[in-house]
């Protein structure tokens, strides 16, 4: 049975605004490299799969770690819940009704770990009650605005897990209490 993950890079004060936040460290893009290669797959909602579709097509810019990054981002299964979207790329699957039923199946039949893309689906999952961890990846910077990482409210939350992820980002891990 496949565990569902929602885990993103945040701001001191709760925002995920990736184009604020900037690149990730050469360790902490290492981190994240291994760790989607360690992934089952990922659920998207269309906003962040819109934003990780960056990684289909290679940029002449894009260094080894980049190139590296993408083949394995290409090579994941995908399942992007939208109902706006009518097609998804390469190794994605559209999820456009009865969200609950279509991920416990997964959760049912996939091993490992699955990775939750997004806050506002992060939320819809929790709500349902199938998110079963949260690792928030504190950087040392402080935004004022965007989107938070929790989208709502969220039930008691336990500390399983805290890390220091390079030289400056801290790694939390909650668990629904």
């Amino acid at each position: 049975m496949a565990k569902l993950v929602f885990e993103l890079n945040q701001s001191l004060d709760g925002y995920v605004d990736h184009m604020q936040l900037g690149p990730p460290s050469p360790a902490l893009a290492l981190h994240f490299l291994e760790r989607v290669r360690s992934l089952t797959g990922m659920v998207f909602g269309r906003n962040m799969y819109e934003i990780m579709r960056y990684w289909d097509e290679d940029q002449p810019d894009w260094d080894a770690g980049d190139h590296d990054f993408a083949a394995i981002w290409r090579s994941k299964p995908k399942w992007v819940v939208s109902s706006s979207l009518t097609s998804v790329g390469p190794q994605a699957t559209l999820v456009a009704n009865d969200l609950e039923a279509k991920v416990r199946k997964l959760k049912a039949e996939q091993p490992g770990e699955i990775a939750v893309g997004g806050p506002d689906l992060a939320r819809s999952l929790g709500d349902l009650g199938l998110v079963d961890e949260y690792r928030l990846y504190i950087q040392p910077v402080v935004l004022g605005h965007g989107t938070p990482f929790f989208a709502g409210p969220r039930s008691r939350l336990r500390l399983v897990a805290s890390d220091v992820m390079g030289d400056d980002v801290i790694r939390l891990t909650y668990a629904p209490a």
